[in-house]
């Protein structure tokens, strides 16, 4: 490969450029593509904003608004954080949860390894902004992606990317379109074993995955640097059914090892990843137990949807419920929407629906009424369907709800709750806001 910068790369150290992108996103100027912001903020530059440090309820936000809790976020990512030096695990947790650089750097801060993500756009962004080591929880095989991703690897020596492989095919095909690149540098993988059969994506058996690491190590293209999965895909999930998975993954890695499969290449370490949102104390456990290998061992947990945590979903399948004493997470995301109307003492209408919440595993939750300055539980209302702009809420005789009333939702569950805001504040418990997320989806 040519040593030349890539057309379109910015110039500068990769410290450089992310620290030039990061301190961009402030210098972004409000407007009409951002949703819930107060239209007297109109040009104004994001960093401008913040510094008016403007309270949610009073100063001109409009409904529906999602509010991120700087208290809860904190909390969210200094827990996970003393898990994982707890456990002995490193940490990459899943980006595609936000997509919000900014918590990508908070993460990294609190002592993440790197990020994980899905698909090419993804690691383009995290790129831009900075992030040296990628795990892309996926098999890449788009030619384009690989061009690109082969530029970005000759350009900056220190930034680390692997990726899984799961078939044979697939790795002809990467090592066919890095040929084609002229790719220098070997692309790091990680042979994916299937959480079982009718599971997601991965090689179904030990003996298809031994086929798909001698495929890798025929090609000049490719290195095998371990093994991952995603327990989370197990077929009728129980602690004993994801344990035993996590086990074959476990063992898969050692007869690898055996075979001499991680000795070409200068490895210095072997990854052994898993860890969706909803097991990582199984995963945890069984990571415990991995016995030596003839390289010392990155136990690599990739949960992401911690960080902003759900009123649904995560809230009924964390860890931390199953082992309380490792601490509890809090969610931290609440969709504040209005009453607009109220044809009857059973029935009510908000201006939030399915372009605004999460709703493709749990309906919102009612949990607050805001009315003239004053809060209190959203004692016998309920969201029971989403239209396309408005929330059907049911009211019981209890209920005290009236046009104009702000309502306050939690969500569930996470990664299709950032994806819908582009512009998130970032609020304080008194309704101060201090700064606003950024995604990119």
């Amino acid at each position: 490969m040519a040593a030349d910068t890539p057309a379109g790369t910015p110039s500068g150290t990769p410290s450089e450029r992310a620290a030039t992108a990061l301190a961009g996103l402030a210098e972004e100027r409000v407007d009409h593509r951002f949703k819930g912001l107060p239209p007297d903020a109109a040009g104004l530059t994001v960093g401008e904003l913040a510094a008016q440090r403007r309270n949610l309820f009073t100063d001109g936000f409009t409904t529906p608004v999602l509010a991120l809790s700087a208290e809860r976020l904190e909390h969210n990512l200094a827990l996970m954080e003393e898990y994982a030096t707890r456990h002995g695990l490193a940490f990459a947790p899943h980006g595609k949860t936000s997509m919000a650089p900014r918590l990508f750097q908070r993460q990294i801060e609190h002592g993440a390894w790197g990020i994980t993500l899905a698909v090419p756009h993804q690691v383009r962004v995290a790129r831009e902004f900075g992030i040296q080591r990628i795990f892309l929880a996926n098999e890449l095989v788009d030619a384009a992606a690989l061009r690109w991703l082969a530029q970005e690897l000759a350009h900056d020596p220190d930034f680390r990317f692997l990726c899984y492989v799961d078939s044979v095919r697939g790795v002809e095909l990467m090592d066919a379109a890095l040929r084609d690149a002229g790719a220098g540098r070997p692309l790091d993988v990680v042979v994916e074993l299937a959480a079982g059969e009718g599971a997601r994506t991965g090689a179904r058996t030990e003996a298809d995955c031994a086929a798909v690491a001698d495929a890798v190590a025929a090609t000049a293209t490719l290195r095998l640097v371990g093994v991952a999965g995603y327990e989370g895909e197990v077929p009728d999930a129980t602690p004993e059914r994801v344990r035993a998975y996590l086990r074959r993954l476990v063992a898969l890695a050692a007869d690898f090892d055996a075979a001499g499969r991680f000795k070409a290449g200068g490895l210095d370490e072997v990854v052994i990843s898993a860890g969706g949102s909803a097991w990582f104390d199984a995963v945890a456990d069984v990571f415990a137990g991995i016995p030596s290998l003839t390289l010392p061992v990155l136990k690599l947990l990739r949960s992401g949807a911690y960080v902003s945590h759900d009123d649904g979903h995560y809230r009924h399948l964390t860890p931390f419920n199953r082992v309380p004493d490792e601490g509890a997470l809090h969610p931290a995301f609440r969709l504040w929407a209005q009453v607009v109307s109220r044809p009857s003492p059973e029935q009510a209408f908000i201006n939030a629906g399915k372009r605004d919440a999460a709703y493709d595993l749990d309906l919102p939750e009612a949990q607050a009424v805001r009315r003239d300055g004053a809060e209190r539980d959203a004692a016998g209302v309920s969201v029971h369907a989403l239209s396309d702009q408005h929330g059907w809420v049911r009211t019981s005789p209890e209920a005290d709800l009236e046009v104009g009333d702000w309502l306050g939702l939690g969500l569930s569950h996470p990664c299709t709750s950032f994806d819908k805001w582009q512009l998130i504040p970032l609020v304080e418990a008194d309704g101060t806001v201090t700064d606003y997320i950024r995604t990119y989806f």
